[in-house]
């Protein structure tokens, strides 16, 4: 039943050899690794706007307007370097890869450590910003965000642990949903204000400016508004999620993936200053404009609907560009090596339930306040590209390979831009919350190298020499003992004594007591049964069980010399109810785990299986 009802939710399991019919081609690859940067230019204006308008009153719509040209010039920088990224690393990797393998090991974990923060704030931040649209249209449910946002969270958790194929399916038509109205939206604002001569009256008073435009002021604009260009890199980190030729599909996502965010954000933008629209806390941008043009009509609620979907299909990036690169980070030993395995899906499952966990935890903790998530979102990522045409730029310095100099160009071009865009958003953003980032990735980058510390040490003391062979052993002299705890005579404990009397003829039945009464009635009903092995008592008057047992094997009393067998069997019984174990104190798994830390000592659990109804 169990099984049914998770092939209902997942999916049947896929073989291994169905990997390669689970890729993306251009039409679906488009819409789920650029659905971050598509869904960014909803609320890109708008965190530009929330800067200028209290300060420069009506002139904030035509600096707006300029800081968008200036991120769109950033956009189509940033497209053409990662064309060339992907040229030069078909496996995918962005920029962990570049880093690591041209500036080195530190600079990579802290590429990838930025790059691991911005994706779980894209989950966040989307889906907070997808549930501000549903609420806009439906204001009673404004009470009910923070769990409208973590259902949307598991919601997305589930369509990708069904594999990339039917994510492709379910997350990549509301992208196209959401291209084709608010194109559609786009051209008919213009029209109708250029040609029919429409009003363009807000809907909400704007401020009276209170100061001129400084440059400080237009910087910490743009920072905001940077958001827009979240997820493009998310293309060159899933190359390998594309069918072959993967590169050239790639690269053609990419290229179309600029283009779809210059005709949006650009065109969003210009309908900004053209209707004047207020940012409001219980109203965005993009339901004023529609209000505007279409009214309360049957076409606002599907710009509203496909506006919020699309908002919460961005998470949908974060699942498919995390996973991948937490598997790369783990296949290297920066990361638990669980991360690195396929699901029954394919997919790396481990990597994307992380993933729905800390967004959780993120939206709960920040209320499920975009503007409050605002402020920690784009700093990593902006990180991550500079060190990625960093890297790239010292690669055709030393390389030297064809057409070097133009490609160090457009790549060094691209780290001194961007390296200006983290310090910008860096230092006006700081105190709002940006210094956690600063803090968060040196301490993902000690976790990662302590993890890769630990995966060095188990293996080299795991490795075999050369000459290593197993020992000679003479089974004749070696003594081979099995100790079987117990605790009450029933049919568990039978079973376990019934398999250690085929291992060994020294048996040793060790009794711990800690109840005098519970004692003398194991040793009535032992002698009553005539079982014919001594029990070894010992008392324990401070209730231990395990120290006990560790202290008698070591004990003189018990000498096993350095080439005898010693076996521990362990009853244990296993209760069919998952709840069931609650209900247990679980002795022998504390009993086991303080046995693994002894060298000497061999470990054999025999279960004993409890039916119920």
């Amino acid at each position: 039943m169990e099984s049914k009802f998770v092939n209902f939710i997942l999916g049947r399991n896929l073989k291994s050899d169905d990997l390669k019919n689970e890729k993306y081609n251009i039409f679906w690859g488009l819409p789920i690794l650029s659905s971050d940067a598509i869904s960014s230019v909803a609320y890109a204006g708008e965190e530009i706007l929330w800067i200028l308008i209290g300060v420069v009153g009506l002139a904030s719509y035509k600096y707006m307007f300029y800081a968008a040209l200036c991120i769109v010039f950033l956009m189509f920088l940033l497209v053409f370097s990662y064309r060339q990224t992907i040229d030069t690393y078909p496996n995918g990797g962005g920029s962990y890869i570049v880093a690591k393998d041209n500036l080195g090991t530190i600079p990579g974990l802290i590429a990838g450590s930025a790059l691991s923060i911005d994706y779980t704030l894209t989950v966040a931040v989307s889906t907070c910003a997808g549930t501000a649209a549903i609420t806009s249209a439906v204001p009673s449910l404004l009470k009910y965000k923070v769990p409208i946002t973590v259902a949307l969270i598991i919601f997305m958790t589930l369509g990708n642990l069904r594999g990339v194929k039917e994510s492709s399916r379910l997350f990549g038509i509301p992208t196209y949903l959401f291209i084709l109205s608010v194109g559609f939206m786009i051209v008919t604002g213009i029209v109708k204000v250029h040609f029919f001569g429409a009003s363009s009256q807000a809907l909400y008073p704007i401020p009276k400016a209170t100061s001129d435009i400084s440059i400080i002021l237009f910087l910490r604009a743009f920072a905001s508004g940077c958001t827009a260009l979240t997820g493009i890199e998310a293309v060159s980190n899933g190359i390998p999620s594309f069918k072959e030729p993967s590169q050239k599909n790639a690269k053609i996502v990419l290229m179309l993936l600029g283009i779809v965010v210059l005709f949006i954000f650009g065109g969003l933008s210009y309908l900004t200053t053209l209707y004047h629209a207020v940012p409001n806390s219980s109203n965005t941008l993009i339901s004023q404009i529609a209000t505007q043009i279409f009214g309360h009509s049957f076409m606002y609620y599907i710009i509203q609907c496909t506006t919020a979907i699309i908002l919460i299909m961005a998470a949908n990036t974060a699942f498919a560009g995390f996973p991948l690169l937490l598997a790369l980070i783990s296949k290297d030993g920066f990361a638990p090596r669980q991360f690195s395995k396929r699901g029954h899906r394919l997919s790396f499952s481990n990597g994307i339930i992380f993933l729905c966990s800390m967004a959780c935890i993120l939206v709960i903790v920040f209320h499920a306040e975009t503007h409050l998530l605002i402020p920690l979102y784009a700093v990593g990522v902006f990180i991550s590209f500079t060190l990625s045409q960093t890297g790239m730029f010292c690669r055709w310095i030393k390389q030297k390979s064809p057409y070097w100099r133009h490609k160090a160009f457009i790549n060094g071009l691209g780290a001194l831009v961007t390296f200006a865009t983290v310090l910008i958003i860096g230092i006006t953003k700081f105190h709002l919350g940006a210094w956690i980032i600063f803090i968060l990735i040196p301490f993902l980058v000690f976790i990662m190298t302590r993890i890769k510390k630990h995966y060095t040490a188990v293996a080299t003391q795991l490795k075999l020499d050369i000459n290593q062979r197993p020992k000679v052993i003479n089974f004749e002299e070696q003594k081979r003992y099995a100790i079987v705890p117990i605790d009450t005579l029933n049919k568990s404990f039978l079973k376990a004594l019934n398999y250690a009397r085929t291992i060994s003829n020294n048996i040793i039945v060790f009794h711990i007591s800690v109840n005098k009464e519970a004692t003398e009635k194991l040793i009535k009903k032992w002698e009553e049964y005539n079982i014919g092995i001594p029990l070894v008592i010992r008392e324990s008057p401070y209730r231990a069980v395990i120290h006990p047992l560790v202290k008698f094997i070591e004990s003189e009393e018990y000498a096993a010399g350095p080439n005898d067998t010693v076996t521990v069997v362990i009853p244990q019984f296993v209760v069919s109810k998952w709840w069931g174990n609650i209900l247990h104190n679980q002795t022998s798994l504390f009993i086991k785990g303080m046995l693994l830390k002894e060298r000497n000592i061999a470990i054999v659990t025999v279960p004993y299986i409890i039916e119920e109804e």
